[in-house]
């Protein structure tokens, strides 16, 4: 996770935790004028049109206060969604046994893009049994990663 990221999350999840609701995730998409910080929440009920306002009152309030991002920004909140963003460790060891896309930072195996089951986390590693074969990922080399919905 980047630099800013990181710090963003640190100063923000704590006004997120005092609502009751668990910041999933963050990513601040730089583009000028137009950049966006997305915020997830998550919670054991589910959330709620309500529960991303109230989370994005409070954590607009401390964006205000310690202002880190010095361009123009809009902020979103949302849930993570049926296609939930992997941000953690401790989220690619809650969905073993799922159906995940991975994009690599740095190719691995000749490629940086993979789809599969993920099949174990361990020692840093994310197993994932591809329809070709299995594979070992680093997980501090993927860029990004999320569920695949199945319907």
């Amino acid at each position: 996770m980047a630099t800013l990221e990181s710090r963003l999350t640190d100063m923000l999840t704590p006004a997120v935790e005092a609502l009751g609701y668990e910041l999933w995730g963050l990513e601040f998409v730089r583009a000028g004028k137009h950049s966006t910080l997305r915020l997830f929440i998550d919670s054991p009920n589910g959330i709620t049109v309500d529960d991303c306002a109230e989370a994005s009152r409070q954590a607009s309030a401390v964006l205000d206060v310690e202002d880190p991002i010095s361009s123009e920004y809009n902020l979103e909140v949302s849930s993570p969604g049926l296609e939930r963003p992997l941000y953690k460790i401790q989220h690619y060891e809650m969905y073993v046994g799922h159906e995940i896309s991975v994009k690599t930072r740095m190719p691995q195996f000749g490629q940086r893009k993979f789809q599969g089951i993920l099949k174990a986390v361990d020692n840093g590693m994310a197993v994932v049994e591809t329809a070709k074969h299995e594979v070992e990922l680093m997980i501090d080399n993927i860029d990004k990663a999320h569920l695949v919905a199945k319907f």
